[in-house]
């Protein structure tokens, strides 16, 4: 079944809820565009330039040029408020199925949740299959054979998630993918949270697990329980902000969630070994000694 091209410009809207097994390519160009994603379709997402906005029942976030997610993780709403420019790809699990052939020897595992940078093939095969897509006719390899090639790219980019499915609890293949996307809905849910502070009770309650199950699990699979992660990345960011911006320390203080300028000083001398005003004299000497 060949693609359903759909180009959006500003102030489009789209709702792809009713029942429908075809693939559909979206072409977002323009603002205040808004379109819906049924729950357990899977949905692939490249911003060119600028970034999207994305929704779901438990959370907002941006979606930054470079990035590629794949969503399969409940329902999705999506809108550009600036003029950038998207790619989607987005179809039901059956609508996907067609495609995906795993290699000789390999378990035919489905695609799972993520979010990172987008590799130069796998921009390449989605630009390429928005553009047969729109023009069938111009290619001679046809938009369902690049199709193919674009999963058997992204299952290659989930390599590492899919080697985590040995930990995971469940008697059958399928009922360890299904445990490791409840993890990942925990871990997509901290991520989102940019000042480190998780709810234990909330995060257990979005994969239906106790706290302790949740914990102990999320620890068989990652190597660190939710808090550690949700600490590990307040690090990761608060390195980030000090190093690379000229942001004040005091509102550093405040995106991170510390209780105070000192407290955050601290913190950041035991984790990194140095102080903020060090590692900036390092980054922006010649500010230091203007100062």
């Amino acid at each position: 079944m060949h693609p359903t091209y759909r180009p959006l410009r500003s102030h489009d809207l789209l709702d792809l809820s009713a029942p429908d097994d075809s693939l559909h390519v979206l072409h977002g160009s323009g603002r205040n565009i808004q379109l819906a994603i049924p729950s357990r379709w899977i949905s692939i997402w490249l911003p060119l330039s600028e970034g999207i906005e994305l929704e779901t029942p438990d959370c907002r976030w941006l979606l930054h040029a470079g990035e590629l997610l794949v969503w399969r993780d409940g329902a999705l709403r999506a809108g550009s408020r600036r003029d950038g420019r998207w790619l989607a790809v987005c179809g039901s699990p059956t609508a996907w199925a067609r495609h995906q052939r795993p290699r000789p020897g390999d378990p035919a595992v489905d695609l799972l949740p993520s979010e990172s940078r987008c590799t130069r093939e796998l921009r390449r095969l989605t630009v390429r299959l928005a553009r047969v897509a729109r023009q069938p006719d111009l290619c001679p390899l046809g938009a369902d054979t690049v199709v193919d090639m674009l999963c058997a790219a992204l299952t290659e980019h989930q390599r590492d998630l899919h080697a985590l499915l040995p930990r995971c609890t469940g008697r059958t293949l399928l009922r360890r993918q299904q445990t490791l996307m409840r993890l990942l809905r925990v871990q997509h849910l901290i991520r989102r949270h940019d000042d480190g502070r998780v709810d234990l009770a909330q995060l257990a309650a979005s994969a239906n697990y106790s706290p302790c199950h949740l914990i102990r699990s999320y620890r068989d699979v990652f190597g660190e329980t939710p808090s550690e992660y949700a600490a590990r990345l307040r690090s990761e960011r608060a390195w980030q902000l000090v190093r690379e911006t000229r942001m004040p320390v005091c509102e550093i203080t405040a995106a991170l969630g510390f209780e105070s300028q000192s407290a955050f000083c601290r913190a950041f001398k035991g984790t990194f070994g140095m102080t903020t005003s060090q590692v900036r004299q390092e980054r922006f000497p010649d500010q230091q000694r203007a100062a």
